[in-house]
């Protein structure tokens, strides 16, 4: 070995420190255990370096240069080796990263969660990044780091599961308690409150690792596409319910609006393609037969609609019910107006539905006799 790399090793030996190369690792262990007596301990602005002892903690040195000098570092006494004569002193050295660690990205399936607007259950999975902060080294390193090589990687790693596993039972718990609908969770408009669950949730399991997680980052709740467009669906028809005054309203509506569509219908020549039904027997009933359905919808005595049959009648001024002609009505006896002679009411064929004129005793559409 020539002089020049003698003197390198000696040089090396005296230095002890994190090489740039590892800068980034959480845990850096120093690879020689035997450290000659006065080299130069350089612990950066954001790390500590732990010394060790037969798997024991033997002290914590904080950021700044450090001679390993027993006469100012009394805590070396304990690791001197006596074969050496004092010169070299046995120790394991770990570098701990202090600072935050930002960007670290995860992800995974929530699993299937019920919505509580709709009751249907739905695949939701989540997706982000969180930040990571060592706050006792020690403990990182004697519960879960160990004491061989430490690896990075191995940290993030088991930073990632306990993230996740949090958020699957925060997010289950949350749409339970609060019933928040599934679909406002996914466009964001409870992230913050699901972030400060998931914090306070976390804490515990890994405070005990010497471990926080103070914050996440880019936090998303998403469900399939298919789902989506599936809850919207059943969040419009909800809105209907709603609109009409609940289920029965609903049966109402959904009844007038069905007897209205096939008036409609057969207006326009029903199922046939070639408008020959158009010219034929609905052709003139379409009319009739859509003026009569939607007649079918009136009020009752209670002021509340009912089905009822389009019978000729008049409607009473007072509670709207549709009554017999006479001087008064049957449903609530008040007076009824008068009826004008000069303007018959109109006449339908009780076959067809088509329009009769007064002086006619058949139907021209079908041949009925008229009723």
């Amino acid at each position: 070995m020539g002089l020049l790399d003698w003197f390198k090793r000696g040089v090396g030996e005296m230095m002890v420190a994190r090489p740039d190369d590892a800068k980034s690792h959480v845990v850096w262990k120093h690879p020689d255990t035997t450290v000659p007596m006065k080299s130069q301990l350089t612990v950066e602005a954001d790390e500590l370096a732990v010394f060790f002892r037969d798997g024991k903690v033997v002290s914590t040195l904080g950021p700044g240069r450090h001679t390993l000098d027993s006469s100012n570092l009394p805590f070396l006494s304990d690791l001197v080796d006596s074969f050496t004569g004092g010169d070299v002193f046995i120790a394991e050295v770990y570098f701990v990263s202090v600072r935050e660690h930002a960007g670290v990205k995860f992800g995974g399936r929530v699993g299937h969660v019920e919505d509580p607007k709709s009751g249907v259950p739905v695949e939701a999975m989540v997706h982000g990044e969180f930040s990571f902060q060592v706050t006792d080294p020690e403990r990182l390193i004697t519960g879960l780091v160990g004491m061989g090589r430490a690896q990075s990687y191995m940290v993030r790693s088991w930073m990632k599961e306990q993230v996740l596993k949090v958020i699957r039972d925060r997010i289950g718990e949350l749409l339970v308690k609060k019933d928040w609908p599934l679909l406002d969770v996914t466009s964001g408009a409870y992230t913050e409150e699901i972030e400060e669950e998931v914090l306070a949730g976390i804490s515990g399991h890994v405070k005990s690792y010497g471990v926080r997680i103070p914050r996440l980052g880019n936090f998303v709740v998403a469900i399939d596409e298919e789902d989506a467009d599936n809850l919207k669906k059943l969040y419009t028809d909800a809105a209907y319910l709603r609109t009409v005054g609940g289920v029965e309203g609903y049966r109402t509506f959904a009844a007038g609006k069905a007897l209205m569509g096939a008036g409609e219908g057969m207006g326009k020549g029903g199922a046939g393609g070639d408008g020959a039904a158009g010219n034929g027997l609905l052709g003139g009933a379409g009319l009739g037969v859509g003026i009569g359905l939607a007649q079918m919808l009136v009020k009752d005595h209670r002021g509340g609609e009912m089905l009822a049959p389009a019978a000729a009648g008049v409607v009473c001024g007072k509670c709207s019910a549709s009554v017999p002609p006479g001087k008064f009505c049957s449903a609530c006896g008040a007076e009824l107006a008068a009826e004008k002679e000069a303007a018959p009411a109109a006449a339908f064929c009780t076959g067809c539905g088509s329009p009769l004129t007064p002086d006619a005793r058949f139907c021209g559409q079908c041949g009925h006799a008229r009723g």
